[in-house]
């Protein structure tokens, strides 16, 4: 397995050192870069190498939501997982709408973070059950409303199809093979989907796609 370069940011310098260590065990795992806060993360990302980022929340300065936008914007190739206390319900949402390829609680197992950062290397995004719980909570919190035209999101077959086997994990190339269409199509409807609902990556529009009920 290929070295994966990480990033960290977090303005509390002993949990940042007690990450490294926690994951020094994992050789595959090199970490290129500290910072205290948002603004030096930006500042030196670009030269870093860094592959992922583990960003927390709270933080002087430039907080880890701006940060997470900034690098979506910036950086796209850059997969952010947020590390952080805030089991908040709306920060969820939020982040991986804008940017974010996975969501850690701070009192996550190493094996853990060490599973979240290969994901999101390898499938773009990682859904774990603190997330996935959110997703259910709000699946059963959906009220019967009388459909709106204006407002219903409608797909071909191809679009669900394509959208289906991203939520299944399957890469550009497994879609491809099963659909019997060209990668480069594959990647094209994905940007189409990803442009069409404002999400960042590959598990804004998976989240997106769980959220509304896409995917059967």
């Amino acid at each position: 397995m290929e070295t994966i370069r990480i990033a960290i940011a977090d303005d509390h310098k002993l949990f940042r050192k007690g990450v490294i260590l926690s994951l020094r065990p994992y050789t595959q795992l090199e970490f290129v870069l500290e910072a205290e806060n948002g603004q030096e993360l930006i500042d030196n990302l670009g030269n870093s190498g860094a592959q992922v980022v583990l960003l927390d929340l709270r933080m002087p300065g430039m907080d880890g939501i701006e940060t997470t936008k900034v690098i979506a914007q910036k950086f796209p190739n850059i997969r952010v997982l947020i590390l952080t206390m805030y089991e908040d319900e709306r920060f969820v949402y939020h982040l991986m709408e804008n940017g974010a390829n996975g969501y850690l609680l701070k009192n996550a197992e190493p094996q853990e973070i060490r599973k979240a950062i290969q994901e999101v290397m390898s499938k773009g995004y990682y859904l774990n059950q603190f997330v996935n719980r959110i997703l259910l909570k709000k699946s059963h919190a959906k009220t019967k409303a009388i459909p709106d035209l204006k407002s219903e999101i409608v797909l071909t077959d191809r679009e669900k199809d394509v959208l289906r086997n991203i939520c299944m994990e399957h890469t550009a190339a497994e879609i491809a093979e099963k659909m019997g269409i060209s990668s480069r199509t594959v990647e094209a409807i994905k940007d189409r989907l990803m442009e069409r609902f404002g999400t960042k990556n590959t598990a804004g529009l998976v989240f997106f796609a769980v959220k509304n009920d896409l995917i059967d």
